[in-house]
């Protein structure tokens, strides 16, 4: 005699299939929501670095349009006057929000701006720092730069 196979509540007993064991079902939720948030921080760090490598490099921009004019107008070559330079460029990164140093060298012909700015961490209670650095040239010439 072949025996009855199981009904109703005790066929769900018996029958394994599509069964999630309990630590899976536990443990897999947590790990995907933890590492969901670990990428938004880590997202936001990479979104701040870039940023701060952008203000770096319009703050070198702005200090490279402080030109003294008293060079220039007279053709002795395009150099930037150095107080200027450094005033737009501290200027530009109070504005963006972020801190730094401005180098102004080569007799106002390289100017360096390294920049600093910040990430406060969305679920990591942490601060990240971030760097970036940005130098402008100015050149003068029409078809290659002239040596002053």
């Amino acid at each position: 005699m072949n025996p009855k196979p199981p009904t109703g509540h005790r066929r769900w007993a018996t029958d394994d299939r599509g069964a999630v064991s309990p630590f899976i079902a536990i443990v897999t939720v947590p790990l995907l929501l933890l590492g969901g948030l670990l990428a938004v921080d880590a997202f936001g760090v990479t979104r701040a670095h870039e940023r701060t490598d952008g203000i770096a490099v319009e703050a070198a921009r702005a200090a490279a349009q402080a030109v003294d004019p008293a060079r220039a107008v007279t053709g002795e070559g395009v150099a930037a006057d150095p107080a200027r330079a450094a005033a737009a460029a501290r200027t530009y990164l109070a504005k963006a929000g972020a801190t730094g140093t401005v180098t102004v060298s080569d007799g106002g012909r390289r100017i360096t701006i390294r920049a600093t700015g910040t990430y406060r961490g969305v679920f990591a209670p942490k601060t990240w720092t971030v760097h970036a650095t940005s130098s402008a040239t100015l050149l003068h010439g029409t078809i290659r730069p002239a040596k002053d």
